[in-house]
Order: C-alpha cells, then sequence, then structure tokens
C-alpha cells in the first residue's frame, strides 16, 4: 500500500474488460504509430533507425506511464515484482515507468466510489458512519483506502477494492506482457512467462479480501503479545471481499524513523529483522511485500505499526530449512557447502555456467564477510549496496541473463531486499550476526 497523501486526481478506473483492453490496444497502437513516424523521420535524414531509441521518446513514456497508472492493477503488480527495487530485473527505462507506477496514482472520483460501495454495502450504507472522508488517504495497485467514523468514535481504514479489478486480471496481464516484449528491452533469453504468471496470480489472491482479513487475523494472533508491534483490529461487520474495514491507528511513515537517535533507529530495524526471521522459520508465514509504506511508527509508544497482509504467503517447510542451513554454512564462510545449498534452492542452478556463478557466490559469501566482520551490520556507511550494485552491473554487461528463481524463494528475497533498503535509509545498524544466531539454532 501506497501513502498518498500528495493522490494525484480523482480520474475514473476502466471498469469493464473491454474497455481495459480497449485502452491497452489503443496505448500499443499509439506507441507503434509514434515509433513508425519517428522512424520515417530518421530514415528521411539518412540513419538507421534503433527500435529501442524510437520506443523510448519523452512522449511515448509519458503515454505508457499515464496509461498505466489509470489501469492499476497488473501494470503495477507486474512492476513491482519484476524490478523490487534491487537486483533490477527491467532495464533502467522501463523501470522508471514502474517506479512512476509506484509513486503516482490516481484515485477513482466520488462517484465511482459510491457505485462500488452501493454494490458491497447497499444503499444508504452512509448513515452507519459519523464521518466518511471521500478523499482517499493511500491507494495501492487494487484499491484506495479512506478514513471513516463510526457513530460511537470508532476511527476506521476502509480499502476499497478498484471496479471489476479482480475480473480483468487475465486479459491487463497478458496485455502488460505484450507491452513489455514490444519494448525489446529484455535481455535476449530472459524468460517473462514465470513473472507474468505469478502477478496473475498473486492479483487474483490480493483481490480476495476476506483472505486478507483472515491473514490480518492470523497475524494479529501470533502477535499479540509483542508490544513493540501493533496491527489494525479487523472490523468484520463491514468488511466484503471487495472492502476490508479496519480500525485507524494514528502514526506516522516509517521514514520518520530516520530523525531519531541512533539507538532508536537501532531498535525498530532490530525489530523488524527479528520479525522477518519469526516469519520465515517460526510463523511459516511471511508478509512478502516490504514496500515502505506497509511500515509505520507511533512516535507515543514506540511501537511500529504494520499494515496491509495481502501478500501474505505460506513458506514452504523445506525452504525454511534450506535457509538456516545457508545461514549456517554462510556464517562460517563455508563457500562450498553455500554453493551446494543455492544451487539446490535453484537460486544458482548448476545450469548456470561457471564463471557467472563463481560471481554470484562471490556476492553473496562478500554479504557474508560483512556480517562476519562486526557485531553490527551498517549498511549505509559498509558500502555493501554499492559492492553488490557494481558486481550485478558487471555480470550484466557480460551478457548474465538470470534463470527464473523459484516464485517461494522470489518473494523471499524481495523481503530481504526490502530490509536491507529500510536499514539503508534509516541509517540504522543491525546485528545480523546475533540474530542469525538466534533463529539458527529455533527448532
Amino acid at each position: 500500500m501506497t501513502d498518498h497523501s500528495h493522490l494525484s486526481r480523482p480520474l475514473a478506473v476502466p471498469a469493464g474488460r473491454i474497455s481495459r483492453f480497449g485502452r491497452m490496444g489503443s496505448l500499443a497502437a499509439g506507441v507503434a504509430g509514434r515509433m513508425a513516424f519517428g522512424g520515417a523521420l530518421q530514415l528521411g535524414q539518412g540513419r538507421r533507425p534503433v527500435a529501442r531509441d524510437l520506443l523510448l521518446t519523452p512522449t511515448n513514456m509519458r503515454r505508457i506511464a499515464d496509461e498505466l497508472a489509470r489501469m492499476r492493477g497488473a501494470a503495477m503488480k507486474v512492476g513491482q515484482l519484476m524490478s523490487m527495487d534491487t537486483g533490477d530485473v527491467l532495464p533502467p527505462e522501463l523501470a522508471d515507468i514502474m517506479a512512476r507506477l509506484r509513486a503516482d496514482a490516481d484515485f477513482m472520483p466520488p462517484q465511482q466510489l459510491r457505485d462500488v460501495l452501493d454494490a458491497e454495502w447497499g444503499a444508504g450504507w452512509r448513515k452507519r458512519f459519523a464521518r466518511f472522508d471521500v478523499r482517499p488517504i493511500a491507494a495501492a495497485s487494487i484499491g484506495q483506502v479512506h478514513r471513516a467514523q463510526l457513530p460511537d468514535g470508532t476511527d476506521l481504514a476502509i480499502k476499497v477494492q478498484y471496479p471489476s479489478i479482480a475480473r480483468s486480471i487475465d486479459s491487463d496481464v497478458a496485455n502488460i506482457g505484450r507491452l513489455i516484449r514490444l519494448s525489446g528491452l529484455l535481455p535476449d533469453g530472459f524468460a517473462i512467462d514465470p513473472y507474468l504468471d505469478e502477478a496473475r496470480s498473486q492479483l487474483k489472491e490480493e483481490a480476495d479480501y476476506h483472505a486478507e482479513a483472515a491473514h490480518l487475523e492470523r497475524f494479529a494472533a501470533l502477535l499479540k503479545d509483542d508490544p513493540s508491534l501493533t496491527l489494525p483490529e479487523l472490523h468484520a461487520p463491514l468488511s466484503t471481499g471487495k472492502v476490508l474495514v479496519m480500525t485507524f491507528v494514528p502514526s506516522d511513515g516509517i521514514e520518520s524513523v530516520a530523525d531519531l537517535p541512533q539507538e532508536q533507529r537501532d531498535h525498530v530495524m532490530y525489530v523488524l529483522c527479528d520479525l522477518m526471521l519469526r516469519e520465515l522459520f517460526v510463523f511459516g508465514a511471511m508478509q512478502s511485500d516490504p514496500n515502505f509504506a506497509n511500515y509505520r511508527h507511533d512516535p507515543d509508544t514506540g511501537s511500529i505499526v504494520l499494515l496491509d497482509f495481502g501478500a501474505t504467503r505460506n513458506v514452504p517447510p523445506r525452504l525454511s530449512e534450506q535457509m538456516r542451513a545457508l545461514m549456517r554454512a554462510g556464517s562460517a564462510g563455508a563457500r562450498g557447502e553455500v554453493a551446494q545449498i543455492v544451487a539446490a534452492m535453484e537460486l544458482v542452478p548448476e545450469t548456470v555456467d561457471e564463471p557467472f556463478r563463481a560471481c554470484i557466490l562471490d556476492m553473496i559469501m562478500i554479504v557474508f564477510d560483512e556480517i562476519r566482520a562486526s557485531p553490527f551490520l551498517d549498511i549505509a556507511a559498509s558500502g555493501l549496496s554499492q559492492r553488490l550494485q557494481q558486481a550485478g552491473e558487471a555480470l550484466a554487461i557480460d551478457g548474465f541473463v538470470p534463470p527464473p528463481v523459484p516464485m517461494d524463494l522470489l518473494y523471499i528475497q524481495r523481503k530481504v531486499a526490502g530490509m536491507f533498503l529500510l536499514a539503508n535509509r534509516l541509517r540504522a545498524r543491525v546485528p545480523v550476526a546475533d540474530l542469525m544466531a538466534k533463529h539458527m539454532d529455533h527448532t
């Protein structure tokens, strides 16, 4: 869920499948037409046109980003899965478009919002509330969030799904795949289909708000005795498959922690990293979307507020054990054992050419070496991000095409990368070795 105190403008979400298909078709046709016109101009100037350069004109880039932002749903989800802020799968040009989708979201006009809520709650639903704010406070790929208050004074956060998003998922994902292939920007041999299949599958799961309500209640029960973490409470009487109603928890954006003293910044990251390891090794379930907006901070209690459980996934026990074995081998500096484990996990399968495998293993060992070198991992000060980025860029320049990563592992990578980025943003020091030791011995 993305915080949108700066939400763009009210703009109706295209609701019908034919409407959505037509918009995507006209987008592709418009882009292709401008490419052809630009190519003709270049030929007239005696230059050989390059498809990549023709696609990436400012006009085309803006039109693609505008239209995908309006579509919401699949466009945002594919971008999240494929770029995920680190280890970018997408080239910079496409990643820029997807980043724009994470940053900008138009919201439903009041009439469209009213139509959705009339369908879910019946006419006259406003009488149930002392106050209902029509302008949303946040937006995401499949819904937007509104504040409201019950007559008894209970403050609520109400997540409302965009109309027809669930029914249009299959065609949306197929169209996004066509657009990405049209771009010609993916490396030769890169398999995009697993990412598209996963985007389709996860969007369907996230479009089921009954399932998200169950995940929220599950995590509330698991964390009920942890004073460091706060979750909103489900308000079941008003929740449906397309409207999720929770208590509103006053809090600040997690980035506000960056202004606190070092000790408090360190504590926040300790709590979040420990939670991630408990999800992986104890709960067997992980909230796999590390978007910063899903974490907030209560300055009065120091508690971290957890939001948005739509992307919750069960962790297969075998993968949990492999991750524990990887931590043990890495902590011991046992490179050969690490190589065997990551091959078995299909993170670095043996089908990858040996020079590339060696480079990736180097990157993995760089992380473990840094963890062993100091009681605290200070990501911002260590230069670890830059070293890993340079190594990744060198692999890309040498022609490495990443093999498809098993999706359960991809989501764990995504969560780990999100914690890495947040620690960097907050300039926090994390006792990673101690945290790993605590969970390596857990049975």
